[in-house]
């Protein structure tokens, strides 16, 4: 029983890690006065003050910043930048 159990719970922890493949979020980074988008789920604490997402794709990520009121507007050359690394 104690057997099944375990192999249960490591099924079920394997499977949520994979769940997390292939999401973004945006987190504001206040040592930069920034908001990014990452692909882990932020941990809030430091420099970053908030988290939001997850976003199943790049562009709804960067739809969802546009939105954010704390978020400051890209430089057209910050999204030439982010444009040519994505």
């Amino acid at each position: 029983m104690k057997r099944l159990i375990f192999a249960c719970s490591l099924l079920l922890a394997s499977g949520t890690m994979g769940l997390a493949d292939g999401l973004f979020w945006v987190v504001g980074n206040r040592a930069t006065g920034k908001c990014n988008i990452v692909t882990s789920n932020p941990v809030i604490n430091g420099d970053i003050w908030f988290g939001d997402g997850p976003y199943k794709s790049k562009d709804d990520a960067k739809l969802a910043r546009s939105t954010i009121r704390a978020c400051p507007a890209l430089t057209p050359d910050e999204q030439k930048a982010e444009d040519g690394a994505g």
